[in-house]
């Protein structure tokens, strides 16, 4: 476990976010060596005498892990003092060691009904230990009416896949005055988009799957926090469940940061500029993008979000007009998740799970060429009409 503060054979954390992404958690140059240390494949390490250091088994920590933790908690918050940063094997990994780490039987937790689909799922284990589980909605900050005896408050801001946004200043100062914990899934955000510890959370909990390493090709997840005894029992569970990143995933991971500032305001860029097309569609509605002035969410997003993110939600008329939209892409491929180099889009019923319409579409933009990219939405649209 690595703390954003700790630059013991670190380079000091630049002011830049765009430098602070492509030089987070490198250790000191040496000469002949690489400037990122190749991924460290190790089950145990040599370890004479007494059981004492950084590195003794491989379940517990590894130098690949520890380099790209120091690196997400840089950027989850730079600049903060005793914050720490634990990596694990998926974003649900990350979700559940804060959830199962932090909650007794007994205990009320407050999540959101509109989240991402694992959610109910974890509902169901949550009561099975003898967890109260209270939902509300995002939008509104509708989970400010049931905090009250809660012990945690789990925030998803945008919501996924409904992009609405919570304050979550408002919401963790609520909480922390009756007594909860605050959790924020910040996989839609990124940490250039928001940071939740800044705006009051104890944990900012992501799925580094998505536009974090941003090519759809690794599994990983995070959680940062600056409460020492409460990262101490997210990470005893981590240890417990061995829910560990493999060393390759970590290091690719670590690479794909260097890109991170370049994915994020091209791809938010772009968000925008298909958002204001698809306003313009007669056969689109319930049109979903922070960064749109006309949002419902937008005026909050505002005040604490620096990027919008990726993801556009909208309906188009039926379930088969939107297979038929979805057909006709060329630039978007018909796939789940989001945050890539590649733009990908779904219609999110097929899952079952989400409160959504059945022409109810995700779309996730990847790098393109904005003109490019909307011309073939576009004329998707049109194809799917006829």
């Amino acid at each position: 476990m690595s703390t954003a503060s700790d630059h013991d054979g670190t380079r000091p954390a630049p002011a830049g976010e765009g430098t602070r992404a492509v030089r987070a958690g490198l250790p000191e140059p040496v000469k002949h060596e690489p400037t990122l240390p190749g991924p460290v494949f190790a089950a145990h390490y040599h370890l004479p005498g007494d059981p004492t250091g950084p590195y003794t088994y491989g379940r517990d920590e590894n130098p690949t892990w520890s380099h790209l933790e120091r690196a997400v908690g840089e950027l989850e918050a730079p600049g903060q003092e005793g914050v720490q940063t634990l990596v694990f094997a998926s974003g649900m990994a990350a979700i559940s060691a804060v959830l199962f780490s932090q909650l007794r039987s007994g205990d009320a937790v407050v999540l959101p009904d509109d989240g991402y689909q694992a959610l109910p799922l974890v509902r169901a284990q949550l009561e099975a230990y003898g967890i109260e589980v209270r939902t509300a909605p995002t939008g509104g900050d509708a989970q400010l009416g049931v905090l009250d005896g809660a012990r945690l408050l789990w925030i998803e801001s945008p919501s996924n896949p409904g992009l609405d946004v919570a304050d979550i200043h408002r919401l963790a100062e609520a909480a922390h005055a009756r007594g909860a914990l605050v959790a924020v899934d910040n996989t839609l955000a990124t940490p250039l988009g928001q940071r939740p510890l800044e705006l009051g959370a104890d944990f900012s909990v992501a799925s580094g799957t998505k536009q974090l390493t941003g090519h759809g090709d690794i599994l990983l997840g995070y959680v940062t926090g600056r409460d020492e005894q409460a990262m101490a029992a997210v990470r005893r569970w981590r240890k417990i469940v061995g829910a560990i990143s493999g060393p390759m995933e970590a290091w690719l991971a670590h690479r794909s940061l260097a890109t991170l500032a370049l994915r994020v305001e091209r791809q938010s860029a772009t968000a925008l500029t298909l958002a204001k097309a698809l306003r313009e569609r007669p056969e689109v509605t319930g049109l979903r993008y922070p960064g749109l002035p006309d949002d419902p969410s937008h005026v909050v997003a505002a005040r604490q979000m620096r990027r919008f993110g990726c993801v556009v939600s909208f309906t188009l008329p039926t379930r088969a007009r939107a297979d038929r939209f979805l057909e006709a892409l060329r630039l978007v491929d018909d796939a789940t998740s989001f945050g890539g180099v590649r733009s990908t889009a779904e219609r999110r019923g097929r899952w079952g799970g989400d409160a959504v319409p059945e022409g109810f579409i995700r779309l996730s933009v990847g790098a393109e060429d904005a003109e490019d990219l909307v011309a073939d939405v576009v004329r998707a649209l049109d194809e799917s009409a006829r």
